[in-house]
């Protein structure tokens, strides 16, 4: 069965750090492409960040570029987010997905951003 579980998130304030993390099971996960996605209240889903298999290349949504990182581990079957420098407008459910629409996704991590 395949499972996406995402953990991690919290609440911080403004300019602090946080590191999600994703746990990939019942899929060829080194074989899988990965994406972080994020919706806040009222919003719709958007892109975070992507990393593809093979080389680790990685892609960032400019709202994100600069202080997010994004990383995995083929032997772990894990991913991990490192956001630093966290603004309010972070505020936002994460989800780990398979895809860059989220309709492989697991139930995702809340990330709150206020002073």
């Amino acid at each position: 069965q395949v499972q996406l579980v995402e953990s991690g998130g919290g609440s911080v304030q403004p300019g602090g750090s946080l590191t999600l993390s994703c746990a990939a099971v019942g899929f060829t996960f080194s074989s899988s492409w990965m994406y972080w996605l994020r919706q806040a209240p009222g919003k719709e889903i958007e892109f975070v960040s992507s990393i593809n298999t093979g080389s680790g290349t990685t892609y960032y949504s400019s709202a994100v570029k600069g202080r997010f990182t994004l990383s995995r581990d083929n032997v772990e079957n894990t991913l991990s987010l490192e956001m630093n420098n966290l603004q309010p407008d972070d505020t936002a459910l994460y989800y780990c997905s398979r895809d860059s629409k989220g309709t492989m996704k697991g139930q995702g991590t809340q990330v709150t951003v206020s002073s």
